[in-house]
């Protein structure tokens, strides 16, 4: 397949998103956009010295939420390394929150296809309900597109019946004209959303690729009539950033998109920060 790379002035981009941020107010009410933001976060650790009791911990606190009041919902799902999707199962079983698992040589993406393939299909086959891989950034900025197209496909067709995020890690891609055309290159391939960020690079979640994310999503459902998920990840640990990127988020896609079907926020501290104040 041929892809091309498009011009994109940043300044354009970083006008636009101030216009949003301070003109635009989201549909719903304060407290209503608190109970979105916290029933679309993906509760995540991804360390190497992650426990099983500390897996454990994370799907009791995922299961939490919602004991602290009739409209304080749970979090849309837990993220780990794949070892841990079997305990995370278990714990979450009869709930409506998922397990996702991290998957493919995360966060490099430097194994061989063959190996990152395996790690997927072990992650399904112990649970998961959502696979978040990554792209090959070394050979998108070689300009071997074809290669990430051909390696989201094949994690795609790996994943079986568990959706698929697939991180751009845009803050390696360089500039917004390679955030937009790794974005075209994952949907065309099969992603059912697209990520920003493993959280393991600076910088991590930026409105600026976010809303180029939504641009190419916007395009393609235009085009298709298919909606993509879309999930900013990494460094979004504030209320008043989450809500920024609600704003954009309506701004460019609409309320269809606001519900946890195809929003995510990948965040550890958010959840606990948003609670405080649905309980203030």
């Amino acid at each position: 397949m041929e892809w091309k790379l498009s011009s994109i002035q940043k300044s354009e981009i970083d006008v636009r998103i101030s216009s949003i941020i301070e003109n635009e107010s989201v549909l719903l009410s304060n407290r209503e956009s608190l109970q979105l933001i916290l029933n679309c976060i993906d509760l995540t650790t991804l360390e190497g010295s992650d426990t099983d009791s500390k897996a454990l911990e994370l799907c009791r606190q995922a299961r939490s939420f919602k004991n602290n009041g009739h409209d304080i919902p749970n979090v849309a799902a837990v993220c780990f390394y794949p070892p841990f999707a079997a305990i995370a199962k278990a714990q979450l079983k009869g709930t409506a929150i998922n397990v996702a698992c991290v998957a493919g040589a995360f966060p490099s993406g430097q194994s061989p296809l063959a190996v990152r393939v395996a790690e997927v299909k072990y992650a399904v086959e112990q649970g998961s309900d959502e696979i978040d891989m990554v792209i090959s950034r070394g050979k998108f900025l070689e300009g071997d597109y074809n290669f990430v197209f051909n390696e989201v496909k094949a994690i795609k067709e790996a994943c079986g019946k568990a959706h698929l995020k697939v991180i751009l890690e845009t803050g390696e891609l360089v500039d917004l004209a390679n955030i937009k055309l790794a974005s075209e290159i994952a949907i065309a391939a099969g992603a059912d959303f697209i990520k920003t960020s493993t959280g393991k690079v600076q910088p991590a979640a930026t409105l600026e690729a976010f809303i180029i994310m939504l641009d190419v999503i916007n395009a393609h459902y235009k085009e298709t009539g298919k909606m993509i998920g879309i999930k900013p990840a990494g460094g979004i640990s504030e209320v008043n950033v989450a809500i920024n990127y609600l704003k954009v988020l309506e701004n460019v896609l609409g309320e269809k998109w606001m519900s946890n079907k195809y929003f995510r926020i990948g965040a550890s501290r958010l959840a606990n920060r948003v609670l405080e104040e649905l309980m203030s």
